[in-house]
């Protein structure tokens, strides 16, 4: 029962790592233990962006005429979540619902969707917050057997990046005001790693074999963003093994799956010629992987991941993953890390960079790289309290060479229960 509660509550507990002695709040009733747990975050945020601007299609730099200042979610929103856990018949039985509400105003409606051309977008009077509902999924399994989890939950590729990125209880990039889509932050999204993402999936994970554990699973297929919704029936895979033996923590992980496009999506029409065939669509395969690990070394920890694909894009999941006669692109990138603790507190350096190679069709508007730096300090002020300051520079460069700058600096704080 203690082994499935652990594994129950991986996501959670790896989410907020920084934060020492977090203890969820256990209700049992009958042969069921309910788990409620989450955190409590928000960040001064001053972003100092680019104000004569280049043209990057894709872009991360901060670009506005002017400052902006906010008082928003970090890359973690605010989380409420709760956990069931029992046994019956031998098997571990477990379920988890996660609740993120952000912080800061929904000026558009729909969490999801906000409509920017709104006239009255902008934060005023009368405002509520947007809820986003990251975890439904449910668990079984036994020590032997491994376990099944079915639902809504974190993906496998790109996961162990950010879950270990010092910017998850911080901010990284961004100029706040986060209602859309999910009421955070960049901190090294899409500026080291792809965003694994909340995906609807079927998975198994073995038990732990010489202190390896290997999951694989089916996804719910997903569409090129911005274009027709035409991906129904090709399932996505992904698949990851996690070795840990002492101060030493490696990882892989890859997704596979078949991507169509409409050509009602296709602009360059004679450079796809299945699209003069009547109910015809492009299809490619899409594929990455990554591969990383950490290390501590008394209180210094250092990590790196590395990822790379052809057909899934840059930032999140295929985002400008194709040109416009359908041919995938292929990108790249890393994070590297150090941080020494000293006591309750923790300095941290990373730098992390995503390229996206352009095709001979690409325009030279198109991004080349984004790229950041963050340097930051956590202090543990209680054993529930953290207080955090960063500050991080982002660079977006597009395929001719031209680039824009910004930068930004938070203090907040960060209450795990």
């Amino acid at each position: 029962m203690n082994n499935q509660r652990i594994g129950l509550f991986a996501v959670t507990l790896l989410a907020v790592a920084a934060v020492p002695s977090a203890r969820a709040i256990d209700v049992t009733s009958g042969k069921w233990t309910l788990s409620f747990d989450g955190n409590v975050n928000a960040h001064y945020i001053y972003s100092n962006c680019e104000t004569h601007p280049s043209v990057v299609g894709g872009g991360l730099a901060c670009v506005a005429p002017d400052s902006s200042s906010s008082v928003s979610n970090g890359l973690l929103p605010a989380a409420l979540s709760v956990s069931g856990a029992t046994n019956q018949d031998g098997y571990d039985l477990g379920f988890t619902f996660g609740l993120y509400p952000g912080i800061s105003t929904n000026d558009g409606g729909s969490p999801n969707l906000q409509v920017t051309g709104n006239p009255n977008f902008g934060h005023t009077a009368l405002g509520t917050a947007g809820l986003d509902v990251r975890q439904v999924f449910l668990t079984v399994g036994t020590s032997t057997m491994g376990t099944i989890m079915a639902g809504r939950n974190i993906g496998l590729f790109g996961a162990d990046a950010i879950l270990n990125d010092m910017t998850l209880l911080g901010v990284g990039a961004g100029n706040g005001n986060y209602a859309a889509p999910a009421n955070t932050s960049l901190g090294s999204i899409g500026l080291g790693y792809i965003y694994t993402d909340w995906l609807s999936q079927i998975d198994y994970t073995t038990p732990s074999m010489g202190g390896a554990k290997v999951t694989f699973g089916i996804f719910d297929p997903l569409n090129t963003l911005g274009q027709v919704p035409i991906n129904h029936s090709s399932p996505g895979f992904q698949a990851k093994v996690a070795w840990t033996m002492g101060p030493v923590y490696l990882s892989a992980s890859g997704l596979y799956q078949k991507q169509r496009i409409s050509c009602a999506d296709i602009a360059q029409v004679p450079l796809a010629p299945n699209c003069g065939v009547a109910s015809s669509n492009v299809e490619y395969n899409s594929h990455a992987f990554d591969l990383g690990g950490k290390y501590d070394i008394g209180n210094f920890e250092v990590l790196g991941w590395y990822y790379r694909g052809k057909g899934v894009g840059t930032t999140g999941l295929f985002v400008l993953s194709n040109d416009a006669a359908g041919t995938a692109r292929d990108s790249d990138g890393f994070l590297g890390q150090v941080s020494y603790k000293m006591g309750p507190a923790k300095l941290g350096l990373n730098y992390g960079q995503s390229k996206l190679d352009a095709t001979g069709i690409d325009p030279a508007t198109l991004v080349e790289k984004n790229d950041k730096w963050t340097a930051g300090l956590y202090y543990n002020l209680t054993d529930n309290l953290l207080l955090v300051g960063e500050w991080s520079r982002l660079e977006s460069k597009n395929q001719a060479g031209a680039s824009n700058t910004s930068w930004n600096l938070n203090g907040g704080l960060f209450l795990k229960f």
